[in-house]
């Protein structure tokens, strides 16, 4: 399960990415009694010091947290590295907006009016900004963040959602040669004036094809991979059995749950998005208290629901500090919770020198290999 966004701390090289003191749950911590005490039970606390959460002298999990080996501190590369990628070279950004020769094209080949925008820009900013001009013109708003992201959003009534899913599929064919970016994302909105636009829940993630991965390598084995939320779209789909749909944190939660309780055998793999999407890109500290709080709250059905030889690992892809500045993501640490009926206890997993050891232990627990990452299997 990945925490969208959920740091622990700057990592040593923050500094370096804009982020000197960049402290995504250590902050949070810090603004008030957050309570959280079944991630406590499993050792959150044991992981590093935290205002408000002391450790408990016998955790029911095994704790520890995760480098970020590779370049870049953004959805894909965290998510790609779980999965046993380490990218020397991080995805292109665009600050100063998009180049004519990428936008020419695309107007051209999706047969579009034009764009507005082209700037790096917050997702509900953007809409307020030029959502109006966007209802009159048609022209679809296309905006970037210091992720490498493509993004277009769109009104539901002017540009219908399989229209712009369509628009998608063309940018991200542009944008698979020397202008690969991480990620296109369709932006759906509704509403009927800057005052009352809102995005909805229909957001779908176009991503690169990733080199080989655990994932296509549990699927070729005969194993089941089960992602929930956007795992799939960030893995283009690519060594995927089955695709659940889950469009917020409830929803991730109830079908991790679902899927527990099914007979399979492999990997469920799910992700959080509220966390990062609403109150980590908006700098909603109390938000994110309250999220954490509604993700413990619901973490002792997931318990429940694992079997005797099931092992949860609970853990984030970069960090979006709440209280620091800008609107981006954060070059942190992230945490790693694992538990298993079965599985050792109160094991300190140390600084893990990679995501990719997440992968690994995975990898090895099915009997495969990956050509990054340590596994701990063993420890635990």
């Amino acid at each position: 399960m990945v925490l969208d966004s959920v740091g622990i701390g700057e990592m040593p090289d923050a500094e370096s990415w804009g982020d000197a003191g960049a402290d995504t749950l250590g902050h949070i911590l810090e603004s008030r009694k957050v309570t959280l005490p079944n991630m406590q039970k499993l050792g959150l606390g044991n992981i590093r010091p935290f205002a408000n959460l002391p450790a408990v002298e016998n955790p029911t999990g095994s704790y520890g947290k995760c480098a970020l080996q590779s370049n870049g501190k953004d959805t894909t590369t965290g998510h790609w590295e779980i999965a046993g990628i380490v990218l020397e070279k991080a995805f292109p950004t665009f600050p100063d907006g998009f180049p004519e020769r990428i936008l020419n094209r695309f107007v051209h080949e999706a047969n579009v009016p034009g764009v507005l925008a082209n700037v790096a820009a917050s997702g509900t900013e953007i809409i307020k900004q030029f959502g109006e001009q966007h209802i009159k013109t048609g022209k679809p708003i296309v905006y970037t963040s210091a992720d490498s992201v493509f993004q277009i959003a769109a009104h539901e009534e002017v540009i219908p959602i399989e229209r712009l899913y369509e628009i998608c599929e063309i940018a991200r064919k542009i944008l698979d040669g020397a202008d690969k970016v991480g990620r296109v994302i369709a932006r759906p909105f509704v509403g009927r004036d800057a005052n009352d636009f809102k995005r909805t829940e229909n957001r779908h993630d176009y991503a690169v094809p990733p080199p080989d991965n655990l994932l296509p390598l549990l699927q070729e084995k005969g194993f089941d991979v089960i992602c929930i939320g956007k795992i799939a779209s960030i893995y283009d789909s690519c060594g995927v059995t089955e695709d659940l749909t889950a469009r917020n944190n409830e929803q991730s939660i109830d079908q991790t749950i679902k899927a527990l309780n099914r007979n399979s055998r492999g990997l469920i793999f799910s992700n959080l998005v509220d966390f990062d999407m609403l109150y980590g890109h908006r700098r909603d500290v109390e938000g994110y208290a309250k999220a954490l709080e509604y993700f413990d709250e619901r973490l002792p059905e997931i318990l429940d629901a694992l079997r005797a030889d099931d092992l949860l690992i609970i853990t984030a892809d970069h960090g979006n500090d709440p209280a620091h500045q800008g609107s981006d993501h954060t070059r942190e640490y992230t945490p790693l919770l694992v538990y298993g009926k079965s599985a050792n206890r109160s094991v300190n997993l140390g600084t893990r020198g990679s995501l990719a050891d997440i992968g690994q232990t995975i990898a090895e627990n099915f009997g495969l290999q990956l050509k990054d990452g340590v596994s701990f299997l063993n420890e635990i």
